[in-house]
């Protein structure tokens, strides 16, 4: 459990750097004139990756769950595909990157690097992440739980995003 532990702090910790970043990229699309929307569901965004990394440890704790090697070391390697996406996900779209949805007028859409293949890869990488996390130590009810709040908060998120998007190409914005 000790390293389990270890690993879901490593996440914590990864996703107080992904924070940091956001609050930097936040700084410099404002002050290009971003516009940000969406600012309702971001609280229940927080608030359900925050119970995801603490489900995590307290369902393996409380419900005595075991490590199953072969599955474990498997989710494993997914948590870190995820990780590798996100940050990939993050360098391709460099200062636009951002936990908030704001869009910066005159900039074009990213075409580039995993957007190229997908429209949202960032929430793949979320999905797959909120999914193994728990399951390295077989925390299922964690990962059904999340799994499924997830779904419904990506259905928002991504109208949210798919809007801001439209609205910035309809003023005539490349988006």
């Amino acid at each position: 459990m000790i390293w389990y532990t270890a690993l879901v702090l490593a996440v914590a910790g990864e996703r107080l750097a992904e924070l940091a970043v956001a609050l930097r990229n936040t700084r410099w699309a404002l002050a290009r004139g971003g516009v940000e929307t969406g600012r309702a569901h971001y609280p229940a965004m927080v608030a359900l990756h925050t119970a995801l990394l603490l489900g995590c440890l307290v369902e393996v704790r409380l419900a005595d769950r075991p490590f199953m090697p072969l599955f474990g070391w498997a989710m494993v390697a997914v948590v870190a595909a995820a990780q590798g996406l996100r940050w990939w996900c993050i360098r391709t779209l460099g200062h636009r990157w951002n936990t908030r949805v704001i869009v910066v007028p005159g900039l074009p859409l990213v075409t580039g690097g995993p957007y190229r293949l997908l429209r949202h890869p960032n929430y793949v990488a979320v999905a797959a992440e909120g999914l193994a996390l728990p399951l390295v130590h077989g925390a299922w009810v964690t990962a059904v739980l999340f799994t499924v709040l997830n779904a419904a908060l990506m259905a928002v998120r991504v109208r949210c995003e798919e809007a801001a998007l439209t609205a910035a190409s309809a003023a005539g914005v490349p988006a």
